[in-house]
């Protein structure tokens, strides 16, 4: 161990949405739940109001440096305050805070590679309103590559304490998610996945499972071509590649608990292949990672959730995994 851990820089999400309620409600549990000093890089003043209003009881201190928020920690929700230049009415959206969202999570990433923070964790954004003042990126995955300045295809993991899993293709529909399976994509996807096991979740050795696109994985072909034709060559490579990795397995029997104790990562061919397993087991505990970054970036697992916001009703289960997730792997990336 090299050095001291560095507070998680926590960026604001949609200021309609409940990331400010959640982070308010996460810092009175985080002390009772070890989980690291972090920083809400949001409007101080605003967020103060929103605790006074739904009575939550956590002190609101601003801070000018990431590096004051371990001291700040211990008495009050450190955060370095970012205004607003719109009033913020909770549930309704105001693309006229969009650029503020947009630079909140700059800010974020600029900290954490020049070290002045350990990890990013991010709260929900909105991506319509974003996309209103010329926010290009499909969502936070795309947007933090880019500011990673990274080659990499950025990789998406849901985590919880049961299950870890990858899906290939995303936020496409089935139809297409079929036509952009390849062998290439599942391969970068496996190995990724691979290098972020050992450097960020400290398994020396990570075992792959390898989902089967079509029902029992194809059936020798009887339904469907892609699982011997597609997703078996990756396997072989992954393979000899040194990776272990197992597949094409049938989905349907890859989630049960005697199953999942036979690997550390399930690779998925699309996207609710992964997520309905993960929200089934451990729907609040869930954390979305993104692997293939030069740092740590987690968030939790639900969107804005404006039909709750202000309402006091959001539950902080979720954040407060992002940021023990967050806290877990910087931890092992700065002790390798």
């Amino acid at each position: 161990m090299t050095s001291q851990p560095l507070p998680l820089a926590l960026t604001m999400g949609e200021p309609a949405g409940v990331g400010a309620e959640v982070t308010l409600k996460a810092w009175l549990r985080a002390g009772d739940l070890g989980i690291p000093s972090f920083f809400l890089i949001d409007d101080r003043e605003r967020v103060a109001k929103l605790a006074a209003m739904l009575n939550i009881a956590t002190p609101v201190e601003a801070i000018s440096d990431p590096l004051q928020a371990p001291h700040v920690f211990t008495r009050a929700l450190p955060v370095l305050d970012h205004p607003l230049p719109a009033p913020v009415i909770p549930g309704e959206l105001n693309p006229d805070n969009g650029q503020a969202v947009i630079t909140a999570i700059e800010q974020a990433v600029k900290m954490t590679l020049a070290g002045r923070a350990g990890a990013v964790v991010t709260n929900p954004i909105h991506k319509h309103a974003l996309h209103q003042v010329g926010f290009q990126f499909p969502g936070h995955t795309e947007f933090l590559a880019h500011l990673a300045n990274t080659d990499n295809r950025p990789v998406m993991m849901l985590a919880c304490s049961e299950l870890r899993v990858v899906p290939v293709t995303i936020h496409v529909s089935l139809a297409d998610a079929t036509q952009d399976l390849s062998t290439e994509a599942i391969i970068e996807t496996a190995t990724t996945t691979h290098q972020a096991l050992r450097r960020n979740f400290g398994i020396e050795a990570p075992r792959l499972a390898v989902a089967g696109l079509n029902p029992h994985a194809g059936e020798d072909g009887s339904m469907g071509h892609e699982d011997a034709a597609i997703i078996g060559p990756a396997v072989a490579a992954l393979r000899a590649a040194g990776i272990d990795a197992r597949g094409p397995l049938s989905a349907d029997t890859l989630f049960h608990a005697r199953a999942r104790a036979t690997y550390d990562a399930a690779i998925c061919m699309y996207h609710d292949q992964a997520l309905i397993p993960i929200k089934t087991i451990d729907f609040d505990g869930g954390v979305n990672v993104t692997l293939g970054l030069p740092f740590v970036r987690t968030s939790p697992d639900h969107g804005t959730a404006l039909d709750l916001a202000g309402t006091g009703q959001a539950h902080e289960t979720s954040l407060l995994a992002a940021l023990h997730m967050a806290g877990v792997m910087a931890e092992h990336r700065r002790s390798a």
